[in-house]
């Protein structure tokens, strides 16, 4: 039951990564893809419809880590204080920023908030990075289960340890460059005209850069968690995982070369997935890795509830996704198409 748990909790956090992760990335090249208002209105039409939907699958992934592992959460939520408030601030001037934008017809007022859009939107990426860099580096535990970590220390990934490292801030780039080419395929699928050809050379740029980064990413994991790597040849559902983002990287070029943008975007949403998938597949049954003593890690059986109460908790969650996914599967079905700017006055 822990490990099916695990497994939900990781299905949940991709699932979040690969949603709201387009709109995200479209929040990153807004200003770039976007020449004027009208151009700027039709990427926010892109994503107006399941931006705020999207973000729910954060907040669904963390009531599944309070059900079902709540030491690990509580541990996290202590430990990564600073940047959980940088994340929520994050979220709310991406908010913000969307619905004030058109509230006012002025120049200024809509440069000003585009632009916070698009900074909020790349800090956001750059922090779910460096956050899964952490977990993955490994954070100093104590024996009673509690860290504290500073913005920065050495900036080496070794001990005493920050938020900040050359591996984290590298996780961070990485995840910059992923989410920006995500969501541009999303845009060259969804976008008409001008907004969507930017975008799909866009995507093209930016996933070379992500084929090259990939590599250099893997290595420096190797570096910092030998551990997760050599779990990797036993354990099938890594491989799988890892065969489907191989799989959706090439469908990204291969379908975009041959101006086929859903398949690329699909392909897009599959190397997301796999790579989450395989990393979650290698770190299990880790879930809190700690820098000093691996005996102080906390893992999915120490840091989980009780059998009786995952039972009951798996029960409501079985209810509870399928209409789910039946309300976004409905969502893309309603709107559908190319996304069309909106009218002067009539939102964004």
């Amino acid at each position: 039951m822990t490990t099916l748990w695990y497994a939900i909790v990781a299905l949940m956090l991709a699932t979040y990564v690969v949603l709201d992760g387009f709109d995200l990335g479209a929040g990153v090249l807004h200003l770039w893809l976007g020449r004027n208002d009208r151009e700027r209105r039709t990427t926010l039409a892109a994503i107006g419809p399941f931006w705020d939907a999207n973000e729910v699958w954060l907040l669904a992934a963390a009531g599944a880590l309070f059900v079902a592992f709540p030491r690990v959460l509580s541990a996290g939520l202590s430990g990564f204080y600073l940047a959980i408030f940088l994340v929520l601030w994050c979220l709310i001037l991406r908010a913000v920023a969307i619905e004030f934008r058109s509230h006012v017809a002025d120049r200024l007022w809509r440069s000003f908030w585009d632009t916070v859009f698009a900074l909020s939107s790349a800090l956001l990426a750059v922090l779910f990075g460096v956050a899964l860099g952490n977990v993955i580096r490994g954070v100093p535990l104590t024996r009673e289960g509690w860290f504290q970590l500073t913005l920065f220390t050495s900036f080496l990934p070794r001990e005493p340890v920050g938020i900040l490292d050359l591996y984290t801030v590298l996780a961070g780039g990485f995840a910059l460059v992923a989410l920006a080419g995500h969501g541009a395929l999303f845009l060259a699928w969804r976008a008409d005209g001008v907004v969507g050809e930017r975008a799909r050379r866009a995507g093209r740029v930016l996933y070379r850069v992500l084929a090259v980064l990939w590599p250099l990413v893997t290595l420096a994991t190797l570096a910092v968690n030998p551990a997760l790597l050599a779990a990797l040849p036993g354990r099938p559902t890594a491989w799988l995982s890892l065969l489907l983002a191989v799989t959706g990287l090439v469908a990204v070029f291969v379908h975009g070369a041959r101006r086929r943008p859903l398949a690329a975007f699909l392909g897009s949403c599959a190397f997301l997935a796999g790579i989450l998938a395989a990393t979650a597949a290698c770190l299990y049954p880790v879930m809190l890795r700690a820098t000093g003593d691996p005996a102080l890690s906390l893992t999915a059986p120490g840091g989980g509830t009780s059998a009786a109460g995952l039972r009951v908790a798996l029960g409501w969650w079985a209810l509870g996704i399928p209409l789910v996914v039946a309300y976004f599967a409905l969502l893309f079905r309603i709107h559908r198409g190319k996304a069309v700017a909106a009218a002067e006055g009539d939102g964004y």
